[in-house]
């Protein structure tokens, strides 16, 4: 009883153990397959694709046509179109803040005489934000301060125009037709705005050429009027290129109303309280004001704006 009792246990563990042995190889099998199901569903036409983008023969800044005939500037073209296309999330985020901040840009280059595409230098500028560069350029339009002062802004610790969007897109156009005056073309004025006027004047002079698309110059200025010209095209079709939203999808400036103020302000908090506000929402429509003080010992008149 003894000897049938052992083999009838050990018959019993061997059975068990082929029995999990098979499961786990159906298991594994299962897995497998679906993996190749996943797989090969994402080769699907309907599915995501990475495609290459068919650039426009009639690409223009500022009525100046992109000279597409020339190797390296098809290229350049082609390598903007791409970046800024397939980083959709940027993208995405420069639709939404050009509703913004477009109506307060637009006029202003009207009034001034300067093409409407130059508020694409802005997009490309500070993708419409409030940012410092490593060089020390600010506000949307990134000037650095010397620029800023010489096209009438006031800078310093206590007050910094740069972030004053009306008065930057006004010192911006000031610079601009100086540098169109002096270069000849709005392709030169923009490269200018990028690299400076005696940068461009020198390389211009130094290689014997009038146009911005026959000068040699730094990879940064070679890609500049190319990300413009792309990020003109790509927010005037945003469905060419494959972007959807709703109106209500986009950001807006809050509804305010300007205060005069030719005196100095000690606390801009207790100045903001007056007004049935606070300093973060005073601060925000006024990103200009960079202490919470307003010391105008000048009697300058300012124009605040307060949130309604």
């Amino acid at each position: 009883m003894n000897r049938s009792y052992r083999f009838i246990v050990l018959a019993s563990i061997v059975i068990l153990a082929v029995f999990f042995i098979n499961a786990e190889k159906n298991v594994n099998k299962s897995v497998t397959e679906a993996k190749v199901r996943i797989d090969s569903s994402a080769n699907e036409p309907y599915n995501y694709k990475i495609k290459a983008l068919k650039i426009p023969d009639d690409l223009s800044f500022c009525g100046e046509k992109v000279q597409l005939d020339k190797t390296d500037i098809r290229e350049r073209i082609d390598r903007e179109l791409l970046v800024n296309t397939y980083w959709q999330s940027n993208a995405l985020l420069w639709f939404k803040r050009t509703h913004k901040y477009f109506p307060v840009i637009e006029p202003i280059l009207k009034e001034k005489g300067v093409p409407d595409d130059f508020k694409y230098l802005a997009v490309i500028e500070s993708d419409l934000r409030n940012v410092t560069s490593p060089a020390g350029a600010k506000g949307m339009w990134q000037m650095l301060k010397a620029a800023g002062r010489e096209n009438g802004l006031e800078i310093n610790d206590n007050v910094d125009e740069r972030y004053h969007l009306e008065k930057a897109t006004r010192a911006a156009c000031d610079y601009l037709i100086k540098a169109k005056e002096r270069l000849g073309s709005w392709t030169l004025a923009a490269a200018a705005y990028h690299a400076g006027n005696y940068g461009i004047e020198k390389r211009l002079t130094e290689q014997m050429v009038d146009s911005y698309y026959d000068v040699l110059a730094g990879e940064n200025t070679e890609r500049y009027i190319p990300r413009i010209v792309a990020a003109k095209e790509i927010l005037s079709n945003p469905e060419k290129y494959g972007f959807e939203f709703d109106n209500d999808d986009l950001y807006e400036i809050g509804p305010s109303n300007s205060v005069k103020v030719d005196t100095a302000i000690t606390n801009i908090a207790n100045f903001a309280k007056k007004y049935n506000t606070n300093y973060k929402e005073l601060k925000m429509l006024n990103p200009w004001l960079r202490e919470n003080k307003l010391n105008n010992k000048s009697g300058k008149l300012y124009e605040i704006e307060i949130p309604e």
